[in-house]
C-alpha cells in the first residue's frame, strides 16, 4: 500500500532535511508530502526549531518568471528559497527511494487577500467578511491558481498536492461570534455573491439576485434576534428554509471548482506531474474533535462546491481526509468516495496518527485498515511536524499491520 508522510518545510530547517527524511524512511512510508505552498498559521510544534511555530503565506521556491509576469497575482515568497531547498529535497528523497509531493495551499492566503481585496468572497452583505478565502470564480483567482499549479509542477514533484481548491465552508473563521448561528445560518453565511459567482449562476440559468435576496432577508433576521434554524444542512432542508433559488444557487457553485479542477489538471500534466484533489469535506466534519456529524463526507461535498462525480472523470487522484474516531466511519467515508469517484480512480486517504481523534497505535492500526478495506490504494499521515515522537511511531506498526 502506497504511503506518505506530510511534512512542512519549516520542519527540514529546524531539524534538518537528513534528519527528518531519515525518520521517515524509518517509519515505512514511501514518501514525504511537503508543503511547497503554504498559509499563515501559529502551530504547537512538539520537537521543531521552536516550540511554537509561526507559518506565512507563500512559496518555498522562486516562481518562474514567465508564468506570472502578465498576472495581477502572484505568490509570496519564504525566506530562505535562493538556495534551491526544494532541489536538494528532491535529491534527498531520491537518495533514500522516497517520492515527494507538493502540497500546496491554492485558494487561502491572507497576504493576498489583504492587498487584493476584490478577488476574496462576499457575502450576501457583500461584505469581505473572509479576507483569507479567494474566490474561485474571479477570473483574477483562477489565472494565478493555474499558474501557480504549474510552478509546483516544475519542481518535479511526484504530484501536486492540491489543499483549498473549492469554496469554504461555513460557520468556522470567526474571531468572535455571540450569534446563535444553525448550520444552515452559517452556511448561507458562507455562499459568495461576489459578481463573478453571480455571473456564473445567471450563466446557467438560476436567478441569482433571488438568492441573494433571500440570504439577507433570513440571515437579518437571525443576526436580528430570530431563533436560528435547526438540523444540518441538506438539500431538502434547505430548500425548505431558503427556496429552491438558494439550492439551485449553491448548486452552481459545483461548475465553478469542478472547470477550475479540471484546468489545474490538466496544467499539472502538461508539466509531467499529476494532480490530487484534496476534498476537506471530511477534515471540516471532524477537525475538532474526531466525532463528524452523522451525514457522510461524500453526500456533503456539494457544500463546498464539489461534484464529487464529476471530479472523478476529471482527476487521476482523489484525496480524502479522515478525520474520525470510529474506524467504522472512516470505512463508511472512503467506501462513499470509492463508489463516488469510480474505481479507475486512486483514492489517498488522510488520517491523523494522534488528536484529537487517534489515542493509541491500535486506533491507528484499525483506521488504516477500514480505509485500505473500504477501497483506499494509499493512507498518509497528517502532520510530522505536529506530533510528537512516541505519536509518529505509531506509524510503523500501522503499516506493518496493514494488509
Amino acid at each position: 500500500m502506497d504511503s506518505s508522510l506530510y511534512v512542512f518545510a519549516e520542519d527540514f530547517l529546524g531539524e534538518g532535511p537528513e534528519s527528518v527524511l531519515d525518520r521517515a524512511a524509518g517509519y515505512g512510508v514511501a514518501g514525504v508530502t511537503v508543503a511547497v505552498a503554504g498559509e499563515r498559521a501559529r502551530d504547537v510544534t512538539p520537537h521543531g526549531r521552536s516550540r511554537v511555530t509561526v507559518r506565512h503565506d507563500g512559496v518555498y521556491f522562486e516562481p518562474p518568471a514567465e508564468l506570472f509576469r502578465d498576472l495581477r497575482l502572484a505568490p509570496p515568497v519564504q525566506d530562505g528559497v535562493a538556495g534551491e531547498p526544494l532541489a536538494a529535497l528532491r535529491a534527498a528523497t531520491a537518495g533514500r527511494g522516497l517520492r515527494m509531493h507538493g502540497w500546496t495551499v491554492f485558494l487561502r492566503n491572507a497576504t493576498l487577500g489583504a492587498a487584493h481585496p476584490d478577488v476574496t468572497v462576499r457575502d450576501c452583505f457583500g461584505d469581505p467578511g473572509s479576507p483569507a478565502d479567494l474566490c474561485p470564480a474571479h477570473p483574477d483567482v483562477r489565472l494565478y491558481v493555474e499558474a501557480l499549479a504549474r510552478a509546483v509542477a516544475r519542481q518535479g514533484v511526484d504530484s501536486v498536492v492540491a489543499e483549498a481548491l473549492h469554496f469554504f465552508g461555513g460557520g468556522a473563521g470567526y474571531d468572535r461570534c455571540h450569534v446563535a448561528l444553525g448550520p444552515m445560518d452559517a452556511y448561507l453565511f458562507s455562499l459568495c455573491f461576489c459578481e463573478h459567482c453571480m455571473a456564473r449562476a445567471e450563466d446557467l440559468g438560476v436567478d441569482a439576485g433571488v438568492a441573494r435576496e433571500e440570504c439577507v432577508r433570513i440571515l437579518g433576521g437571525v443576526l436580528a434576534g430570530d431563533p436560528p434554524a435547526q438540523g444540518q444542512v441538506t438539500r431538502a432542508a434547505l430548500t425548505a428554509y431558503a427556496g429552491p433559488e438558494v439550492v439551485a444557487y449553491a448548486r452552481a457553485r459545483s461548475e465553478t471548482v469542478t472547470s477550475l479542477v479540471s484546468a489545474v489538471s490538466a496544467a499539472v500534466s502538461a508539466e509531467g506531474s499529476l494532480l490530487v484533489f484534496l476534498d476537506a469535506t471530511g477534515g471540516d466534519k471532524g477537525w475538532a474533535d474526531g466525532r463528524p456529524s452523522p451525514g457522510l463526507a461524500a453526500h456533503e461535498a456539494w457544500q463546498l462546491g464539489v461534484d464529487v462525480l464529476a471530479l472523478g472523470d476529471l482527476v487521476p487522484c482523489y484525496g480524502v481526509l479522515a478525520y474520525a474516531r470510529d474506524p467504522g466511519r472512516v470505512a463508511e467515508d472512503v467506501g462513499a468516495y470509492r463508489r463516488s469517484v469510480g474505481k479507475d480512480r486512486e483514492v489517498r486517504v488522510v488520517v491523523r496518527p494522534g488528536l484529537p481523534d487517534t489515542d493509541s497505535a491500535d486506533a491507528l492500526v484499525a483506521k488504516v485498515r477500514a480505509a485500505r478495506a473500504a477501497g483506499a490504494q494509499a493512507v498518509d499521515f497528517y502532520a510530522y511536524g505536529l506530533l510528537p515522537f512516541p505519536v509518529l511511531d505509531r506509524i510503523p506498526e500501522a503499516l506493518s499491520r496493514t494488509p
